[in-house]
This record gives C-alpha cells, structure tokens and sequence, in this order.
C-alpha cells in the first residue's frame, strides 16, 4: 500500500534531503514550505503521516498543527531545530505524534516515521499483546512476562506499562501519563517517578540503564519497540 508523507518544511535543503531519503524507502513524498500551504495540501491530499518543521516563514508551526488537529488525527512528526524542553512538550501536548531535534540521521527519521504510522491504526482496533524483545505484556489475560518468566506488577504499574505498550516508540509526556492514569486535575508527577522505578526494576536487566523504557529527559517516557 502506498504511504504518503507530507513535508511541511521551508528550508530546501532540508527539504530535499527528506525527500530523498522517503523516496528512497518508498514513500510518496508531498512538500509544502508555508504553513498555509501545508494547511491545504493536508486537507486535500489526506497524507498517511505529516513532517512539521516549527520555524515556518508565514506562522508558527504550533498553529499550523492546532489547525490540522482542528479536523485530523494525522500522525504529525514534527522536526525542528528548537531542541528546549518547553517546546518539545508544548508541541506533544498540542497533539505531536513525536519530535525530532535537527541535525537528525537517516535511520532515526525512518524509525520514527515508522513508528507513527503504528499509531494510525483505525479507531476501535486495539491489540490484546504487545511483545517487545523478551518482554511480553498480555493486556487480555492481565500479565506480563519477561523471558518467559511472569512479572507480579500492581495495577498501577500495569496500567502504566499498558498505555506504554499502546504507544510503543513514541514519547509520552509526564503530563499525558499522569492524566490518562491518575485522571485530569491530578498533579501526581512524584507518584509516576516512583512507579516508574518500580517498573523499571521488574523489566529491566540494567534499571540505571533501561532498554525497553527509554527517558526524554524534561519531557516523558517513551517504550522501545525491540526486534522490528
């Protein structure tokens, strides 16, 4: 099936170095250098995933993607030299699929595009196993395995690692987690730290340096997607 990927980026360079890339790997690649004209081209062309840079010459990225979010669940990848905390947050909280900081390599841009486009799956479609490497976690049956070996976690934990696994590769903020599990008007960011050590030290062989739970530092956790 053909996957079209939307640029919407103004610096040409960067431009046609994404192209190249996309095209090598097969995708159909639409670009756009205005945010407005980005606007037009995702409403009609209906892309699979958008590539949005934030320092657009006609308005700031942000709004181009509160615009798109107004009437689309596209998956939005943005990329962008601004690499402070505050944006990176600001734009996955605005409804950013993930973000990458310039200068990016070629296997990072694929694997999160490839990552995105997992997310796409049609509303309704939800997955009863997710498998990671040796790390298996049954969301029918309530379990979660490691090597074979079943995990004792609590429901918190488990619900935590549940919401991972549903996003696996994409960079959930401390503030989206918390509001999924602890509900809107909490402020339980010690209570997720502390949760997610437990976790950590369940699933991982090195919790000082974790392979399937991976830190955005600033912004989030973000669960690694092994053996793909």
């Amino acid at each position: 099936m053909d996957t079209t990927i939307l640029v919407i980026e103004d610096d040409s360079a960067i431009s046609n170095f994404m192209r190249a890339i996309l095209e090598g790997n097969e995708y159909t690649v639409h670009n756009a250098e205005t945010g407005k004209h980005g606007i037009t081209l995702c409403a009609t062309l209906a892309p699979d995933i958008v590539i949005l840079d934030l320092g657009l010459p006609d308005m700031d990225g942000l709004d181009v993607l509160a615009t798109i979010r107004g009437w689309s669940e596209v998956p939005v990848l943005i990329v962008s030299a601004r690499g402070n905390e505050i944006e990176k947050v600001a734009a996955l909280d605005a409804g950013a699929d993930d973000y990458i900081t310039k200068p990016f390599g070629t296997s990072e841009l694929l694997a999160r595009i490839r990552a995105a486009l997992r997310h796409a799956q049609p509303q309704g479609v939800t997955e009863s196993k997710y498998i990671t490497g040796e790390l298996v976690i049954d969301v029918a049956n309530y379990q979660v395995a490691l090597a074979g070996k079943a995990l004792h976690l609590t429901p918190i934990e488990f619900k935590i690692l549940k919401l991972l696994a549903q996003n696996m590769g994409k960079v959930l903020t401390h503030d989206y987690i918390t509001k999924a599990i602890w509900g809107q008007y909490t402020t339980e960011n010690q209570a997720l730290r502390v949760n997610m050590s437990n976790i950590r030290r369940k699933i991982e062989l090195n919790p000082a340096e974790p392979i399937y739970i991976v830190t955005e530092v600033g912004i989030g956790y973000r669960m690694i997607l092994i053996g793909e």
